[in-house]
């Protein structure tokens, strides 16, 4: 059984995620099938189809988050400390060409999101970062064409 590295506050997203789906969305499709049932004939009920879909959905994830959460290797981030770049660092970057900064947290697959700056452990960017130092260059190669970047500071918080 492989484990899912995540942040504690992704831990705490995919427990708040399961939470409302067992204990608000679950009794609301279960509502929702039981008033279509009670409109007649099932087989051209579209109610009562979209209604079990709803459901079909809804307890898929539900067993999604409760076999990542199962699988979880909670990575405390404030604990973690220096130089190099390692899962749960916050890393700061120089585009060589532009000279634009950017920087990005390293976080778990089911935590990732590029609006709020997280890649996955598992991306193009998190790949060639890990291993490396603060004065580190890294040549990216994304699929939208390579990059080279400076490393300029890495932190944990």
């Amino acid at each position: 059984m492989e484990k899912v590295p995540m942040t504690s506050a992704g831990y705490k997203m995919l427990q708040d995620e399961l939470k409302q789906r067992t204990t608000g969305e679950r009794p609301r499709i279960v509502d929702a099938i039981s008033e279509a049932r009670a409109h007649g004939d099932l087989s051209e009920n579209a109610e009562y189809h979209a209604a079990k879909e709803a459901q079909s959905h809804n307890e898929g994830r539900i067993a999604e988050l409760e076999d990542k959460l199962s699988r979880a290797e909670v990575i405390d981030v404030t604990k973690l400390s220096g130089d190099i770049v390692k899962f749960g660092a916050t890393v700061f970057l120089i585009d060589e060409d532009t000279e634009e900064k950017k920087h990005y947290m390293i976080v778990g697959d089911v935590e990732s999101d590029v609006k709020q700056n997280k890649v996955s452990i598992s991306s193009p960017i998190a790949r060639a970062l890990i291993g490396k130092t603060v004065g580190d260059s890294v040549e990216v190669s994304a699929p939208g064409g390579s990059h080279s970047y400076e490393i300029v500071e890495v932190k944990f918080s």
